[in-house]
């Protein structure tokens, strides 16, 4: 760890010494989630059968665990504050997964539209929620006959009770973009937020009430899209990120918000909560130094050197031939100094400060307050 860094950490953590005023736990008995990579525990790896590379993985788990992430994702660190344990892959049925408290349908690649042929991932939103509704209509039959798989199954109530997490919409945007001009991408925004809604209105309709949506980050900070899209840099702000992708983003963003703001309204006696995701990321990018990092938009998995270390020929751990030469796209020797660990995703550092931040109830609306209640516990 850096001198900046663990000076940072130092005070934060006297900070964190202090509670805030309502200072009291989550209390979700399980959480069900759905999304893209941002969020994925092996729900494509295991659902195409592909394999995952070290060093993924290297510096929590020791090994690649279905995350495309050197360890921890967001979604990790939200559930230790929760109290719950990680949560499994509904695809992943190898390791004698509980379910207990919660389940992942979250698979690298999706989308909320519908897949197409050209797809990463089959496994869209419309997808996850059929999935979901067949693992709750399993769970309740096994429930019926016995109790003998009650440990491993949530119980009838935690499906009423339990959070249910948001975070896709990325892909939809970001892929959209290699086939269609800005504007064209930016018109696409409300057909994907109807068929989001309608997804949201189902689990509503059977019975969920607890909604957690985060919004998307700025695509035009993510290596690959200044890779492919920024060699024009006319196209680049000042952060060195790709202006159109950011403007998408926002844009969807703004649209999220009040698609959520409409929900808190419509559906009755449902919590309805928006997290900005994006302030948090774009923050972290425009002042890295401030929270300790030394390396915002140069890869720490990857090949080519700087200043990105991206190449899209290669992903992080792979040895490929490129241009007649054997080469490896090898992780870093400290990826705690950097943001971006593949060039799409989020180093574990870089997570574990997003969640810290998401944690405070600061990017939240409603903000968290004793009907959504906390403890602040910060990392860094």
């Amino acid at each position: 760890m850096s001198l900046s860094r663990l000076s940072y950490a130092l005070l934060i953590l006297v900070i964190s010494l202090v509670r805030v005023v309502h200072s009291i736990d989550f209390n979700y008995p399980a959480v069900f989630n759905f999304g893209d990579s941002n969020s994925d525990t092996g729900g494509l790896i295991a659902g195409l059968g592909e394999s995952l590379e070290p060093p993924n993985g290297v510096q929590y788990f020791k090994s690649p665990e279905g995350r495309f992430c050197d360890g921890r994702l967001i979604v990790d660190f939200l559930m230790d504050e929760f109290d719950l344990p990680f949560l499994n892959s509904y695809l992943d049925s190898v390791g004698f997964p509980s379910f207990k408290r919660g389940c992942n349908f979250a698979a690298a690649g999706s989308t909320i539209l519908p897949a197409t042929a050209t797809s990463v991932s089959p496994f869209s939103f419309a997808i996850q929620v059929a999935q979901f509704f067949r693992f709750k209509d399993r769970v309740l039959e096994l429930l019926a006959k016995g109790k003998k798989l009650d440990k491993y199954l949530p119980a009838k109530d935690f499906f009423q009770n339990g959070l249910y997490m948001f975070d896709i919409g990325q892909n939809d945007l970001a892929g959209g973009f290699y086939s269609k001009t800005e504007d064209q991408v930016i018109a696409s925004i409300p057909n994907i937020l109807v068929e989001f809604e309608t997804g949201i209105q189902k689990i509503y309709d059977q019975g969920g009430r607890r909604f957690w949506i985060h919004n998307t980050g700025p695509l035009g900070c993510l290596p690959q899209n200044v890779a492919v899209f920024g060699k024009d840099p006319s196209k680049l702000d000042e952060l060195g990120c790709v202006s159109g992708h950011n403007r998408a983003a926002k844009l969807f963003n703004l649209q999220l918000h009040a698609l959520t703001k409409k929900l808190q309204t419509q559906l009755a006696d449902a919590n309805v909560t928006y997290v900005d995701v994006f302030s948090i990321k774009f923050d972290l990018i425009s002042n890295y130094p401030k929270y300790g990092f030394e390396k915002t938009l140069l890869v720490c998995c990857g090949y080519g050197g700087p200043p990105l270390n991206y190449d899209n020929r290669i992903s992080c751990g792979q040895t490929k031939d490129i241009n007649g030469t054997s080469v490896t796209a090898k992780g870093c020797e400290d990826s705690s100094e950097y943001i971006s660990w593949d060039g799409i995703h989020y180093t574990e550092a870089a997570n574990e400060y997003v969640a810290s931040r998401i944690l405070t109830g600061l990017y939240s609306d409603p903000p968290f307050s004793d009907k959504m209640p906390f403890v602040l516990n910060l990392k860094f």
